[in-house]
């Protein structure tokens, strides 16, 4: 895994993040959004690693973000950020007193914090599908300016679709060399029949 806004500043790759930052924010001044989900029409490492890049370029420019692996079948981001995964998200899911004390976790970036996945549950659909979890989302946009939800593959699971209804807007990661036009295609359909509001697509590893 590979942070290349922090190990390389001054790449192309972070500059492209940076365009992305700024595409979003001009797409938060038509419409404001808090909440927002990455998922992929194909589980890989890539979409987890454009969580992690993009959460920090906007944490930098003095913003509070929250990243929540929600991949309770793949999760990535305490392999990113190097961090214990022993308690997470499911863990808020499946207790009684969740929201007493979050398992938030800091990171090497000033006002970017992690809730790691946890162990994962017996039906991570139904746990993010939970009113527990509604109750979260609710709680977490009291605490940042935003919070990103990094989601398993739409073409493996309900997840990012379940994740995409109940938050503000989603974001499609596809990557060149990778994803299929129809893969991409049937991202779309199923993210529009959650009545997710899709901001669009970004495309990694593309030639320049």
């Amino acid at each position: 895994m590979n942070l290349v806004t922090i190990t390389s500043p001054q790449s192309v790759a972070s500059e492209a993040y940076r365009t992305l930052r700024t595409n979003l924010y001009f797409a938060a001044l038509e419409k404001p959004f808090k909440t927002l989900v990455l998922t992929a029409p194909t589980q890989h490492d890539d979409k987890s690693n454009a969580v992690a890049n993009l959460a920090v370029v906007i944490a930098q420019t003095d913003k509070r973000v929250i990243v929540v692996d929600a991949d309770l079948r793949h999760p990535n981001q305490h392999k990113i950020f190097g961090l214990k995964n022993d308690a997470g998200l499911s863990n808020m899911i499946g207790s009684s007193n969740a929201f007493v004390r979050m398992p938030l976790q800091d990171t090497s970036v000033t006002g970017l914090q992690i809730l790691t996945s946890g162990p994962t549950p017996d039906v991570p659909s139904d746990a993010l599908n939970s009113r527990k979890m509604s109750q979260l989302i609710a709680t977490l946009r009291e605490q940042a300016d935003l919070i990103i939800f990094d989601t398993p593959a739409t073409a493996i699971a309900s997840d990012a679709a379940i994740l995409a209804s109940q938050t503000d807007a989603t974001l499609l990661v596809l990557t060149s060399g990778k994803t299929r036009r129809e893969q991409a295609q049937a991202a779309k359909d199923l993210l529009i029949r959650a009545k997710a509001r899709l901001l669009g697509a970004v495309m990694l590893n593309a030639k320049t």
